[in-house]
C-alpha cells in the first residue's frame, strides 16, 4: 500500500473541540502524545521536531461529548480556561473581519530551530532543591486526599517544573524561584485532578484543592 502521511505530521496539531471525537480517536492520539510517532501496520513512524498539540473543548454537559481519559489529560501540559473577551476586544473581533480573515496576516516569528534551540535552553534554567523539593511537596499533596479518586502522577511534578524553568527563562532569568511554580500550579495541575463524586457535587473544583495545597505548603526562602 502506499503511505500519505496525515494531519498529525505537523509541527502543531490542533485538535479542535477533542472532546467530540470518540473514545476511539482520543486512544489513537495517545501515542503522538506520548511518544511523538504514529504505528501503522506494525511500523513506527517519528513525527516531525519540534511538535505539541494544542486541543480546545467543549463544556462536559454539552450534548455529543466524551470526557477524555486520565492518561490524555496528564499528557497536555497546561489547560487555559479563556472565557469571554472584555467590550473591547469584542469589538476589536467584529473590525477584523472586515477587510480579510485574521489568518491572512499570520506570519513566522521563530524558525523551527530556534523553537529547538528555546527547548534546549529552557532546560539549563537553574532550579535549587528547595524549589524542587516544594514542586514535589505541592504535587505529593494530592496523594492521599480522600476527596480526590487518585493523587496526581510523578508526570506533574516534571511539568511544573519544566514550565517553572520555561516561565524564569521568558522573565529574563537562568533561575527559577517559588512564584514561578506557585504561578504555574493551577495551569499544570488543574486539569490532571479528578475529583470523587461527593466532592465534585459538593461545589468543590480542583482550582481549589491547589490553592489549598498552595496555602499550606511552605514556601522555600
Amino acid at each position: 500500500f502506499e503511505f500519505r502521511e496525515g494531519p498529525v505530521f505537523s509541527n502543531i496539531l490542533l485538535a479542535d473541540e477533542i472532546n467530540r471525537t470518540s473514545p476511539r480517536t482520543q486512544s489513537a492520539l495517545l501515542e503522538v502524545m506520548s511518544e511523538n510517532q504514529v504505528t501503522i501496520e506494525g511500523m513506527r513512524r517519528d513525527l516531525p521536531q519540534p511538535f505539541f498539540v494544542v486541543a480546545t473543548q467543549n463544556p462536559s454537559e454539552h450534548a455529543g461529548t466524551y470526557p477524555l481519559p486520565e492518561a490524555q489529560l496528564d499528557r497536555f501540559a497546561l489547560r487555559l480556561t479563556l472565557g469571554y473577551p472584555d467590550l473591547e476586544s469584542e469589538v476589536e473581533i467584529l473590525y477584523s473581519q472586515n477587510t480579510r480573515h485574521p489568518f491572512d496576516s499570520l506570519e513566522p516569528v521563530a524558525t523551527t530551530a530556534e523553537l529547538l534551540h528555546l527547548q534546549e535552553t529552557v532546560k539549563t534554567v537553574r532550579v535549587e532543591r528547595a524549589v524542587a523539593e516544594y514542586i514535589v511537596r505541592l504535587v505529593g499533596g494530592t496523594r492521599g486526599d480522600g476527596r480526590l479518586r487518585m493523587g496526581l502522577s510523578p508526570r506533574g511534578s516534571l511539568t511544573l517544573y519544566r514550565t517553572a524553568q520555561a516561565r524564569a527563562l521568558l522573565d529574563g532569568r537562568d533561575y527559577a524561584t517559588p512564584d514561578d511554580v506557585r504561578f504555574m500550579a493551577v495551569p499544570v495541575l488543574s486539569h490532571r485532578i479528578q475529583m470523587e463524586t461527593k466532592a465534585k457535587y459538593g461545589g468543590l473544583l480542583p482550582e481549589h484543592i491547589i490553592e489549598e495545597l498552595l496555602t499550606k505548603t511552605p514556601v522555600p526562602r
